[in-house]
């Protein structure tokens, strides 16, 4: 089943919601690999950052199920992140090899290049919830898609936070 994350329930929102918060906490426990296996001190300080970054992540994965459980209980949801056509909030992978291969081309420190791959994600999230929202006359939806853009806006607030305390340092 191929379908619009916007065709989805609340339920089902809710529920799809909770995998692309478990896939990207796997993505930058992923990245977090890559990077350690380089042992520099850049590479090692990118590699911790996103490690903490997957730690967000799972955490927002598990209030999205407390969230789930508190309104469906043990209701079962076949929907996953597989069933959808977009692609919400995900970190570019061609922004990570960019650390990578060009880690003195930027302004930024390797952590804050980091940091802003993050953020890029949960701002583009964060707009998608919103207009989700705004275009939505179910009520039970339209509250799934504002605790959705809420979530995503507390994170992108928490990243914002990461990447000036960098550029202060």
């Amino acid at each position: 089943m191929n379908r619009s994350f916007s065709s989805l329930n609340a339920q089902e929102a809710l529920h799809v919601a909770i995998f692309i918060e478990e896939r990207n906490a796997r993505i930058y426990h992923e990245f977090a690999e890559l990077f350690s296996e380089f042992h520099d001190t850049d590479s090692l300080e990118v590699a911790s950052t996103f490690w903490e970054m997957a730690h967000e992540e799972r955490q927002h994965g598990t209030l999205l199920q407390k969230l789930y459980f508190e309104r469906y209980g043990n209701a079962a949801c076949h929907a996953t992140e597989e069933d959808i056509s977009e692609f919400i909030e995900v970190p570019k992978f061609e922004e990570i090899t960019a650390i990578a291969a060009s880690p003195n081309e930027s302004s930024l420190s390797p952590r804050e290049r980091a940091l802003e791959i993050g953020l890029r994600a949960e701002q583009s999230a964060l707009e998608y919830y919103r207009r989700l929202s705004s275009a939505c006359d179910d009520p039970e939806l339209r509250s799934v898609y504002r605790e959705l853009a809420q979530l995503e806006c507390t994170h992108t607030e928490f990243l914002q936070k990461k990447v000036a305390e960098g550029k202060t340092a």
